[in-house]
């Protein structure tokens, strides 16, 4: 009855426009078939729920593919080849591999035939070991002077970029609230003309079937009058 009212309500549109007036506006009117916020036929007849779930169940399932309006998955560190391999590796859940002690560790030639090749590689990386305690010393050093108003300065930033897209983030949200407030008035204000449209088209069928009972009723009591006519004709 619902689909026979909304036909009504569209025979009772504007007679379309000429190909002429359609080419003159950018878009077409739409035409919904639905109404979510004003239809609860799913609340009403609990079986109609049921059977759309299984209708959902056969129809194919939609590929995995996202809309094309959106940016395309970002893939960071591809030209870091270091920094993606440490990426995948947190991303698998594997451990971080032990570090390498050898490094800083300071071998010496053992035994009394050591040859002057070990021990010139052995002062060799004696000499970048104490390198490496004076860059490390250094940087601590730097550390301390300017690490802490760096990392305020840093967290500064953080927090106002984080302030920014949080407002662009109620923005949005706002943005979505107002659109879904004037779907709701808008499919409540047709919802209620549907419904009145829908009764005024019951009350039509009631008189058109109250109409076609008193025809037949009339035909019945015009066919005994004849037959009575025809009686007295005769007798006469």
């Amino acid at each position: 009855m619902r689909e026979v009212a909304r036909k009504a309500m569209a025979l009772a549109l504007p007679t379309p426009m000429r190909a002429s007036e359609m080419a003159s506006d950018q878009q077409p009117p739409e035409i919904f078939d639905s109404l979510p916020y004003y239809d609860n036929d799913l609340e009403n007849h609990p079986n109609l729920k049921e059977l759309v779930e299984k209708e959902f169940r056969r129809e194919p399932k939609p590929p995995n593919v996202l809309h094309p309006k959106l940016q395309p998955a970002l893939a960071p560190f591809e030209n870091h080849p270091l920094l993606k391999a440490e990426l995948d590796r947190a991303e698998a859940n594997q451990p971080i591999p032990p570090l390498d002690m050898h490094r800083y560790q300071l071998p010496v030639p053992s035994g009394p035939n050591a040859t002057e090749e070990e021990w010139t590689s052995a002062l060799q990386n004696a000499r970048a070991q104490l390198e490496h305690q004076q860059l490390r010393q250094t940087n601590i050093a730097l550390l301390q002077n300017y690490g802490a108003n760096s990392w305020k300065v840093h967290n500064y930033l953080l927090e106002a970029e984080v302030n920014i897209i949080e407002k662009e983030a109620e923005k949005l949200q706002e943005a979505v609230t107002d659109v879904n407030r004037e779907r709701k008035n808008n499919q409540t204000l047709l919802g209620n003309q549907l419904t009145a449209l829908e009764t005024r088209w019951t009350e039509l069928i009631s008189e058109v079937l109250q109409i076609e009972l008193a025809n037949v009723a009339l035909e019945a009591e015009i066919e005994q009058l004849e037959a009575r006519e025809s009686e007295l004709t005769a007798v006469g």
